[in-house]
Parts: C-alpha cells; sequence; structure tokens
C-alpha cells in the first residue's frame, strides 16, 4: 500500500513538473496587423505648352459686305503664323502673330489678305489644348475696292501635340471691318483653317 501511494505520489509530481515544463515552452501567439489600405490618387499628367512655335495654315474663307448687302464670296486661305504661349499649369496665356492669303473675289472687290495680332488664353488638358482668341486685323483689299483697313476678329480654336515639338489644329474666326478705309462699307469675313506647328 504504502509502495502504490509512492509511486502514485511520484508519478503526480513527474507529471506536474512535465506539465510546467510544456507550458513554459509555450508562447503566445503573434498576430501580425493587417496592412493599411494604400488609396490609389489618380494624376493628371499635363504637358508644358510654354515655348515659342511657328508654322503654317490651309483653310477656308466666306466674305461679305454686310451694310449694304452688295457681295458675297468665299475661296482658300493660307498662312503662316508664330507665337508663344505660357503654360501656368492649366490655364494657358500667350500671343501670336499670323498673315493669311486669300483667294476670295466678287463683284470685282478682290480680298487678298489679312494680318492678325492675337491673344490666345487655353485650358491644359494634357495633349489637347481648347482655346478663344481675338485682336485686332488689317484686311487688304484689291480691284473694285483697293484698300486697306484694321478691324477685330475673335474666336476658338484647339491645339494638339503630335509630339513634343509638333502640334496640329484648328481655328475658327470672324472678323469685322466697319467703314473700310472710309468707304461706307462694312465687310465681315469668317475663316476656318488648319494648321501645323513646330514648337521650340
Amino acid at each position: 500500500m504504502t509502495r502504490a501511494l509512492l509511486a502514485s505520489g511520484t508519478f503526480a509530481a513527474l507529471a506536474l513538473g512535465a506539465t510546467s515544463a510544456l507550458a513554459g515552452n509555450l508562447e503566445e501567439p503573434v498576430i501580425a496587423p493587417a496592412p493599411a489600405p494604400v488609396a490609389v490618387v489618380p494624376v493628371a499628367q499635363g504637358n508644358d505648352w510654354t515655348g515659342f512655335y511657328a508654322g503654317g495654315s490651309l483653310g477656308y474663307a466666306e466674305a461679305e459686305e454686310s451694310d449694304p448687302a452688295n457681295f458675297e464670296a468665299d475661296g482658300a486661305t493660307y498662312g503662316l503664323h508664330a507665337g508663344y504661349d505660357y503654360d501656368f499649369g492649366s490655364f494657358v496665356l500667350g500671343g501670336e502673330l499670323e498673315i493669311s492669303g486669300f483667294d476670295v473675289s466678287a463683284g470685282g472687290v478682290d480680298a487678298d489678305s489679312v494680318a492678325r495680332a492675337k491673344l490666345r488664353a487655353g485650358y491644359d488638358a494634357g495633349n489637347f489644348m481648347p482655346y478663344v482668341t481675338a485682336g485686332a486685323a488689317q484686311l487688304n483689299t484689291g480691284g473694285a475696292l483697293e484698300g486697306d483697313d484694321t478691324g477685330a476678329f475673335y474666336g476658338v480654336g484647339m491645339d494638339y501635340l503630335l509630339t513634343d515639338s509638333i502640334r496640329v489644329g484648328g481655328e475658327v474666326l470672324k472678323h469685322e471691318f466697319d467703314n473700310f478705309d472710309d468707304s461706307g462699307l462694312d465687310l465681315e469675313a469668317t475663316t476656318a483653317s488648319l494648321r501645323m506647328s513646330f514648337q521650340f
């Protein structure tokens, strides 16, 4: 009986010792925190429109004498232009000089050419730049109404950066010449042109 109790006590002591040893080797599990979500914010990829540019244009013109209504004519236009734009980030401001030859005549009156001094205000939409433009224009005529006079014009256009140095675009302009060259005639012209420019 004593041996049985002694054996039981020894077994119990060994069991408690083994349990303590095992418990001492157990560590609390380490749980790694979940990674924080990363927000992806789209960034607008704009282009820098700042710089000088120069190029040419081909287009179409409609001209008329509006007061009194005496003639209407249409024909081709062609021209050269040069200017400078400054990109403020999303707003582009610039100036341009342009001269366009006209192949427009009616009633013995020839619209020979128009020279323009432009202000342009545009929006930097990446590779695209829509803009508005206005300024002064000088019309030269020949034939039965030979002379020249300065009027105003306004219009809209758009440029597209084909490469870092090549722009293509289009423009529509409305011209008004009141009392042209003191003749008492009011002349108007609308032009639409395709343009190509090299940016420096």
